[in-house]
């Protein structure tokens, strides 16, 4: 067996580098696949087609995301196990995880037509927008049980410090979907519904490459697998409650998202545009810091499972300090290269200006948010999920009424609620940390 063997040692920046760096290639590559979806499309001379591919692939974004917890929860209760040196448990958290998937998943596709005339009600397209976006929702609804099987075999990898297979996985399902779309659309012309093949057959091959290397891997802990042992009620309830309590943080979190995205609408079509580019650089930093944040997570589960309360503030520290560094040099560059990157991004002239006007907002945003994820990843390594609901869903509260009172000041004032927003959720779980560290027996 090959668990426990440093849950006590001292821990050392490279150790935190090795498990932040892969996450951070593999997550900055993921945007590449809307780009080139995106692309590819673009290359038939009927804007519809790219609005489609978008409407299409937000609905996916949404229903997705909010199974998340597969990933979070999985990471956490995965380096605990790890930690405390329970091979039989580490295999049988991948079980549970895959086993959730498999049955959401299946569900999703069952649901497949009220979750999709819901979607519709709320978006509004134009009538060719719309059946185009149709027929992409069609095919791609069969990816979910393997898009869920990637988020739990993700979370397992890097609970076990393992992020390098990760950025495998995520290079894997990234690559073949970029190719399979150029083949189906370029090379066979079957339009969005290439795209949305592409995607599903991208998501499924991830999911059996990774299903094969985790078989490999968990033969290396000992023990088999043991139905008895996955469906053992007080591990599954444990394990639910977990999910339950991640899926709706996450669902508090797109909550502000929306409505944030939502009162810039409300704006008009400028500020509308301009923000949904500058929101592009604060999902590619908040993409780039999560390296560090996964480097908590695991290394916190790791000291909390070995039950060693200086291992877990030594995690917490060092990771931070580099995710502060990191930030910093993050925002220096949007800041310098941020003109540069919104005339690439639209060439309207009204929505060029509105966004540099904005821009400092969005440039500074990782110094604050840099703290937020931080104790996100420290307080799901720890599985302290109560703790991470009631702390979004009170930052929920304080963002919308900042967002009222702030509204004279229009979009500045949208801007300066996003950031109290941030502020709110580094405040909340910053209360609750220091009983997450008395918590750990020394």
């Amino acid at each position: 067996m090959h668990t426990h063997q440093n849950a006590g040692a001292a821990l050392t920046h490279r150790a935190i580098l090795a498990i932040a760096l892969p996450i951070m290639i593999s997550n900055v590559s993921t945007p590449l696949i809307g780009l080139v979806d995106t692309g590819v499309v673009g290359q038939i001379p009927d804007p519809a087609y790219i609005g489609a591919v978008a409407v299409g692939a937000l609905i996916f974004n949404f229903v997705f995301w909010a199974f998340s917890f597969l990933r979070m929860g999985t990471t956490g209760m995965t380096a605990q196990a790890y930690g405390a040196g329970d091979g039989g448990e580490i295999r049988a958290g991948l079980g549970r995880a895959l086993l959730i998937a498999a049955v959401a998943g299946l569900a999703l596709i069952a649901l497949e037509w009220p979750i999709r005339e819901a979607a519709f009600a709320f978006i509004d397209g134009s009538a060719d927008v719309e059946r185009l976006a149709r027929e992409y929702f069609d095919v791609r609804i069969w990816a979910a049980p393997a898009t869920l099987a990637n988020y739990a075999l993700l979370g397992w990898f890097i609970g076990l410090g393992r992020t390098d297979i990760g950025l495998v996985l995520q290079l894997v399902l990234n690559l073949t979907n970029i190719a399979l779309d150029a083949l189906f659309v370029l090379g066979f012309g079957w339009d969005v519904r290439g795209v949305a093949l592409g995607t599903l057959t991208a998501e499924i091959v991830a999911a059996v490459v990774g299903g094969a290397i985790a078989w490999r891997h968990a033969r290396g802990f000992g023990g088999r697998w043991d139905l008895a042992r996955l469906l053992l009620a007080e591990r599954l309830k444990r394990t639910f409650a977990v999910n339950v309590d991640i899926m709706i943080r996450t669902l508090a979190l797109l909550g502000a998202f929306t409505w944030f995205t939502a009162q810039g609408a409300k704006q008009g079509d400028v500020i509308l545009a301009a923000n949904a580019v500058l929101l592009h650089f604060v999902s590619f930093a908040a993409f780039f810091l999560d390296g560090l944040a996964f480097a908590a997570e695991a290394l916190v589960g790791r000291a909390i499972g070995a039950a060693h309360r200086a291992g877990l503030v030594a995690a917490a520290r060092m990771t931070t300090w580099w995710a502060v560094g990191a930030a910093a040099v993050l925002a220096a560059a949007l800041a310098a290269l941020g003109p540069a990157v919104i005339d690439l991004l639209t060439v309207d002239d009204s929505a060029r200006a509105a966004a540099r006007e904005y821009l400092p907002w969005a440039a500074a945003a990782p110094l604050l948010g840099v703290w937020a994820f931080q104790l996100d990843g420290i307080f799901i390594g720890a599985t302290r999920t109560a703790d991470m609901r009631n702390a979004m869903l009170m930052s929920f509260a304080i963002f919308i009424a900042a967002w009222w009172a702030l509204t004279p000041y229009g979009n500045h004032g949208l801007w300066a609620a996003f950031y109290v927003h941030y502020a709110a959720r580094v405040g909340t779980l910053f209360y609750y940390y220091p009983r997450l560290v008395r918590s750990v027996t020394a």
